[in-house]
């Protein structure tokens, strides 16, 4: 549900040894696969990757499909296991199917911001800037597509098993305070991908390139000129 703005300020920083680009998915992205296709149809013939939440896991099947294409990988508050089983997928699909009604039932304006409620730190929730960036900005997208997108998550693949496969330089970071994508299951990431530095950042939560964007923007630069 995100769009270039999550990406606006790193993109601005790493002008000057970065040519970037954004992704942003449609109706037809319906699944991660489909997803990481795009990239590789609009992408250079090599390129540096970086995924943040389901785009990390976007990333990792784009270089499941074609690592000899991925130069350097980046994720960031992300996951690599697949729906659990039992009561805890259950619970999941749940929590998910709820905000999807809400979503659809009172508009995406609203969705978001009981989605924000975790998302970011409870701390940051009065700092109406950024509740507003990131509210307006899932804003300009409808509840079809946050359903195609939840569907897509909830039938993710395992990733897993691909991360001792990584070879590129790999950055693996997320929010000190992110309670979705914690710092724990982000050191399990950068223990199984061979070199990876791994970066927890103070005073963020789920949306760390917005919430802390000139430190999400050092750890990038570092990556990109390691």
């Amino acid at each position: 549900m995100c769009d270039r703005d999550v990406w606006e300020f790193q993109i601005a920083a790493l002008a000057d040894i970065a040519e970037s680009r954004s992704m942003e998915w449609g109706l037809e992205h319906d699944s991660l696969g489909a997803m990481a296709d795009a990239v590789l149809e609009s992408a250079p013939e090599r390129f540096a990757l970086a995924g943040h939440s389901m785009g990390g896991r976007a990333a990792f099947e784009v270089y499941r499909r074609a690592p000899e294409r991925v130069t350097r990988l980046a994720v960031m508050n992300t996951g690599v296991a697949p729906l659990a089983s039992g009561q805890a997928g259950a619970e999941e699909e749940r929590g998910r199917r709820r905000l999807l009604d809400l979503a659809f039932s009172q508009g995406i304006r609203a969705m978001a911001a009981e989605w924000l409620i975790g998302m970011i730190p409870a701390y940051r929730l009065d700092d109406s800037a950024l509740v507003e960036a990131i509210v307006s900005m899932f804003a300009r997208k409808t509840p079809q597509l946050f359903l195609v997108q939840q569907e897509a998550l909830l039938a993710r693949p395992d990733a897993r098993l691909l991360l001792p496969r990584i070879s590129c330089p790999a950055l693996v970071l997320t929010g000190q305070d992110d309670v979705w994508s914690p710092p724990v299951r982000h050191q399990e990431i950068a223990d199984a991908i061979p070199g990876a530095r791994l970066v927890l950042v103070p005073g963020s939560g789920h949306m760390s390139t917005m919430e802390k964007p000139a430190e999400v923007a050092a750890a990038m630069r570092e990556w990109l000129l390691a």
